[in-house]
């Protein structure tokens, strides 16, 4: 397994919900080798090409792959935050008719909150399919996976030979804002100024 739940004890909560976080900052007389600086939005997207996470690089060396899918939601990038993203970068445009979109809330409260805001509903009218809070195609279920050949690119957190369906199918990772943009184009595409 890669992962466990350890359900939390009274104690564990009592401690958690009355000790403030503690930052971490450098010692104020530390001695550096180099300090580099960086302006956030000066450092282009990401995207973590088929078929490890870590096989990382720009958008901008991967922008224009076609897509068949764009996979948005599970529990990673299904946060009520990633759906208004999403919301925002794809604006009264619609979503690609040559691919399939398919957003997956993370939880039946996020999916609550997103239907009483109205962003289900463009999604939906945008053309994407909604499903249920789940993990989504990400765990290789019962929808959204890929066939032999096929492209996808997901805001999940794995994308493993086969992990969304045929091992001949090749998964891009990306942030939600890259994600809705290529599934507005069908192709990966930097939100930051579209194709």
């Amino acid at each position: 397994g890669k992962t466990a739940i350890v359900e939390p004890d009274q104690k564990t909560e009592d401690y958690t919900n009355k000790k403030p976080p503690e930052w971490l900052y450098s010692d104020k007389d530390a001695d550096y080798i180099k300090e580099i600086s960086y302006r956030a939005e000066n450092i282009e997207p990401k995207i973590a090409k088929p078929h490890q996470v870590d096989n990382v690089v720009d958008v901008g060396d991967v922008s224009g792959r076609s897509l068949d899918q764009v996979f948005i939601g599970s529990c990673t990038n299904g946060r009520y935050e990633d759906l208004e993203t999403v919301s925002e970068v794809l604006g009264d445009r619609e979503f690609s008719d040559g691919i399939r979109t398919i957003i997956v809330p993370a939880s039946r409260d996020i999916y609550n909150r997103a239907l009483q805001n109205g962003l289900l509903e463009q999604f939906s009218n945008a053309g994407a399919v909604v499903q249920a809070p789940s993990c989504g195609p990400c765990m290789g279920g019962s929808y959204g996976l890929l066939g032999d050949g096929e492209v996808g690119l997901a805001t999940s957190n794995r994308n493993f030979k086969g992990r969304e369906g045929s091992p001949k199918a090749k998964v891009y990772l990306s942030s939600p804002a890259v994600a809705a943009e290529s599934a507005v184009y069908g192709e990966i595409t930097d939100p930051r100024g579209g194709r």
